[in-house]
């Protein structure tokens, strides 16, 4: 990936769109280009292909799509399983046609199978049953990492996909309702402390185990990927070790300081049961996550503190995360 290339973030003012913002600037990357949801949808295909056709960007990074929770997932199937198709259908279909030199799109752990053999490797995708609370959102994901192999086959399109493993970080959504585990514990955990309320509850067991990675550990191991790796098979990102939710939610009260009871909703579905990434891929090819778990943690509440007064939150009608 050449410094002087113009580079395109997709959905840039979402989580790993910042991070990722973060890290290209960090490592001399400057000529970066950015557009709001209102300055440009990308579920609106000649809108995306007048972009490209204007601004000529070398490299995308696609990191916008509609996203959200185990409840929005429930409530909104067909917005996540549309619309995510629309956004990547014409940002890598564009990208092709616009002569972009390559392109990164990001997948999730929600495309393996519900019952993966842990930790899970790259080729256990397809091999199973998904798991039906985000199964809408895994089939589109799906879709975007086989479009980009199709592409690199049929017309030789330098698009790479990767897998990151559950993330959170600056700038994540800490809505209630829409909010993922990590931002939605940091949220109850600091809301608790600060009413005086003596217990917090939790959806599930707690027995689930979950890989947790701070998203800025994730946008430079795709930056890494996108200077250092081309093929068709995509790469798992994470840190290469899970944590019990009930562990992890110990974690976040030290950190926040909540110092109450925990109360287990196991009325509320607990998802997949585990999920590990296998990162011996990424390994070989000499990444390793560089930020500790609790690291990670305090730099995420120290942002939410400073923010917590005009945090934006989404309200259920309106939760799509994509391009701003």
């Amino acid at each position: 990936m050449d410094r002087d290339g113009k580079i395109f973030v997709a959905g840039h003012r979402g989580l790993v769109g910042q991070a990722m913002i973060r890290q290209l600037n960090a490592q001399g990357y400057e000529n970066i280009v950015t557009r709001t949801r209102a300055e440009l949808d990308l579920m609106e295909q000649g809108a995306v292909r007048d972009f490209f056709a204007s601004e000529k960007p070398d490299y995308v990074f696609d990191a916008a799509a509609v996203v959200g929770g185990i409840q929005a997932n429930d409530k909104y199937p067909a917005d996540f399983i549309a619309g995510n198709l629309m956004i990547q259908t014409n940002l890598i279909d564009t990208a092709y046609r616009s002569g972009v030199k390559k392109l990164l799109f990001l997948g999730s752990t929600c495309i393996m199978p519900r019952e993966a053999p842990q930790p899970m490797k790259e080729d256990y995708m397809l091999t199973g049953p998904l798991e039906e609370t985000n199964q809408w959102y895994a089939v589109a994901k799906i879709a975007g990492i086989k479009m980009c192999q199709a592409y690199r086959r049929q017309y030789g399109f330098d698009a790479i996909s990767v897998q990151p493993t559950n993330l959170f970080g600056i700038g994540d959504n800490f809505d209630y309702e829409t909010s993922h585990m990590v931002a939605a514990l940091i949220r109850k955990m600091h809301d608790a402390r600060v009413s005086g309320a003596g217990e917090v509850v939790i959806w599930g067991t707690g027995t689930p185990r979950r890989e947790i990675m701070f998203a800025d550990d994730m946008a430079d191991a795709c930056v890494f990927l996108m200077r250092n790796y081309s093929g068709e098979e995509f790469v798992n990102i994470g840190v290469g070790e899970d944590i019990s939710i009930a562990d992890f939610a110990a974690l976040v009260a030290d950190v926040v300081g909540f110092e109450g009871e925990f109360v287990y909703d196991t009325s509320k579905p607990d998802g997949t049961p585990r999920k590990l990434v296998d990162v011996s891929r990424l390994t070989s090819l000499g990444w390793e996550s560089k930020i500790s778990l609790r690291e990670g943690v305090e730099r995420t509440y120290a942002w939410f503190l400073e923010n917590a007064d005009n945090l934006r939150t989404l309200d259920a009608g309106n939760f799509a995360r994509q391009a701003g």
